[in-house]
């Protein structure tokens, strides 16, 4: 027994050290259990001074049963000593069916389990600074995940959205774990040979997909984004319905420049302009206008006479009215199409012209702002992450990511973004987080196909940014909050908390925490979990590499793990400066 309880606050009792008792300081975190006829509860020493141990309470033992949270206090007449190795057992967990291995607690040399569905099910937070040990950490846990534990995860679907390319090394060899076990690289760097080169349909790019890959910032924007998607997808389909709405909306266009009170020189400039990026064999500079009796080009239609009128005002009317039918305005493409960058620039020219917005004062600076960016796109070093060999639909797209080439089934896929800047590595996991939250969301067994995303440098990308004014949400936000019922998951990888969304680290339930030393940074954690003593979060400050501090839902109690060094590692450990600098 070490002592008496002689006061108690809210959530700590102040234990009077007994006489003869010989306590050291390094029982710090360890785990006691206050004992009296009623109940039992599990508390850690938080402090020791001369002659007081304050305790901290952590939950209540039950028969084969460690519950978080006191209902009850313990009675000053309560036995106070140190936990023993069975009622430990309840609180690390054990080696069952449905639990992993993560690691040792330090403190007590015992092996940590925790329950699969409780670490797997739920959103989770992995916290720390460079060189602590995180990427480590998560490459042993997954690693763990395939070695240690009594499931054969042979469905699992691990995403991991690789900021530095580290974590190919750690993984590409699963297979000799299992036969069954497969891991497919993905990188954005054409001169790695080990991967596969990131493509990603068009296609399948919706509204809002669209929306930030061109970094639009104005509600008009969508409008003209959402028309030009619309007239891709009717061009896409190359028939003869299509070219007839092609030429409606040339002709409706040619139309209102006429009728304009510009001068006819500045209404032809207009009308080359929209023929010089809109043209079908029916409208360009060289297509025939039948008159009676002659034959003219359509450029000659518009030679300007003495009196300042296009000499063949009246053929080229009659020419251009054939070719305007108002039914075709509501006119929908029948079917998704495999379509390019380039007919999406093709399409977006024909928005701005038959929308009249080059035209628009109001709204040109807007238009042209798009045309720009979806032009540097498609001439740019990123338009080949946006290609891709032949037309397939996202379920079809999905299965591809996760079918390695000689067709098994890849369980952990490694998506490289090394080679590409934030802003587009920001959307890509966008876009790809968005057609898996679709997908799971559509399957009628909801939660039958899990999917778990690793995103590494997080704070790069799950930001407090203006998806939320323009689209009216942002999607990590969102599968923060619903993805979890339909089996997306969310694993963040950090150095930085403060500058990761507010909303999706509040919607975390498990959170393993490497050494970190920035104050804004602790104390953003202890505000964020009230039930973290504050003995711990000091401790952060002075962990080993590979150690972190782990607590909730998986995790009876907040615990300090030391985690075995991965097997092989990751790419990720420092330079050798000294064995560079050799001659």
């Amino acid at each position: 027994m070490l002592g008496k309880i002689i006061y108690m606050s809210d959530n700590i009792a102040h234990v009077q050290i007994g006489s003869g008792v010989q306590v050291a300081t390094n029982l710090i975190n360890f785990y006691v259990v206050l004992e009296d006829e009623q109940h039992k509860i599990v508390g850690e020493i938080e402090d020791i001074s001369e002659d007081i141990i304050k305790i901290h309470f952590l939950g209540e033992l039950y028969p084969n049963k460690f519950v978080t949270g006191v209902l009850q206090k313990p009675s000053f007449s309560a036995k106070v000593r140190m936990i023993t190795k069975e009622e430990m057992n309840l609180l690390v967990g054990t080696d069952s069916d449905g639990a992993m291995y993560v690691g040792l607690s330090p403190l007590y040399n015992y092996p940590v389990y925790v329950d699969i569905n409780d670490l797997f099910s739920n959103h989770m937070a992995i916290f720390g600074n460079t060189g602590s040990g995180k990427s480590y950490g998560v490459a042993r846990l997954l690693q763990n995940v395939f070695s240690k534990s009594r499931i054969e995860p042979i469905r699992s679907n691990f995403f991991i959205f690789d900021a530095y390319g580290e974590y190919h090394n750690a993984f590409q060899n699963i297979n000799q774990v299992n036969p069954n076990y497969n891991f497919k690289y993905y990188t954005t760097n054409i001169h790695d040979k080990e991967g596969n080169i990131l493509h990603i349909p068009l296609w399948l790019l919706g509204l809002d997909d669209m929306a930030l890959l061109l970094a639009a910032e104005t509600h008009s924007q969508l409008t003209i984004i959402e028309k030009m998607l619309k007239l891709t997808a009717i061009f896409a389909e190359s028939d003869e319905q299509a070219t007839r709405y092609k030429n409606h909306m040339i002709a409706k266009a040619i139309m209102t420049i006429l009728y304009t009170s510009q001068s006819s020189p500045a209404k032809r400039d207009d009308i080359f302009s929209i023929l010089a990026t809109c043209s079908t064999p029916q409208f360009n500079l060289e297509a025939p206008v039948q008159g009676v009796g002659y034959v003219r080009k359509f450029r000659e239609c518009f030679v300007i006479d003495k009196e300042g009128e296009f000499v063949e005002s009246i053929l080229v009317t009659q020419y251009i009215s054939n070719f305007i039918d108002e039914s075709l305005d509501k006119y929908e493409a029948s079917n998704m199409k495999f379509y390019t960058l380039e007919d999406m620039e093709k399409a977006l020219n024909f928005t701005l012209i038959s929308e009249g917005l080059l035209r628009n004062d109001k709204l040109y600076n807007e238009a042209i702002t798009l045309r720009v960016r979806l032009h540097a796109l498609a001439i740019g070093e990123n338009a080949k992450y946006f290609t891709y060999p032949n037309y397939c639909t996202v379920e079809q797209f999905i299965s591809s990511l996760v079918t390695g080439s000689n067709g098994t089934k890849a369980q952990i896929v490694n998506f490289n973004l090394e080679d590409i800047d934030d802003s587009i590595a920001k959307v890509i996991t966008k876009i790809m987080t968005r057609m898996l939250f679709e997908f799971v969301k559509r399957l009628p067994d909801r939660a039958s196909i899990p999917f778990h995303i690793f995103l590494e440098e997080a704070h790069r990308y799950v930001q407090n940014d203006s998806d939320q004014y323009l689209l009216g949400y942002n999607i990590f936000e969102r599968v923060a909050k619903e993805g979890r019922k339909y089996g997306l998951v969310f694993n963040l990888i950090s150095q930085r908390p403060v500058e990761i969304s507010d909303t999706v680290i509040s919607q975390c339930t498990n959170f393993m925490i490497f050494k970190m030393n920035h104050p804004r940074d602790l104390e953003y954690i202890k505000k964020m979990l009230p039930n973290i003593n504050a003995e711990i979060i000091e401790k952060q400050k002075s962990l080993q590499s590979g150690t972190c501090v782990a607590f909730g839902k998986a995790f009876r109690v907040p615990m300090i793990i030391k985690m075995d060094l991965p097997t092989p590692e990751p790419y990720s450990s420092n330079c050798d400066v000294a064995a560079r600098w050799k001659a």
